[in-house]
């Protein structure tokens, strides 16, 4: 006959196991999706390659900051070519 502590102890590695295995799993999914999100918001944003997160440096490479550079930057030339002084 099989041993009561030997069945307990078979069940408790068992789901021991299964309980670290679970959280491998989680962990990978978590940093996949992680990665994926953060190429996706790279591929609508763009990210600048300043290493900056936050700040004018950080914002003069997203697609806002560049929006807002070409409107001041034509503003300006339109302002230049007829002559008004701020």
């Amino acid at each position: 006959m099989t041993d009561i502590s030997s069945v307990a102890s078979s069940t408790a590695a068992f789901f021991t196991k299964q309980t670290a295995d679970l959280s491998k799993a989680a962990s990978s999914a978590t940093t996949s999706f992680a990665s994926t999100l953060s190429s996706v918001q790279t591929a609508i944003v763009g990210r600048p390659k300043t290493g900056f997160t936050a700040g004018p440096t950080y914002e003069a490479g997203t697609l806002t900051g560049k929006t807002k550079a070409a409107f001041n930057d034509t503003l300006n030339a339109t302002k230049s070519a007829l002559g008004i002084k701020p």
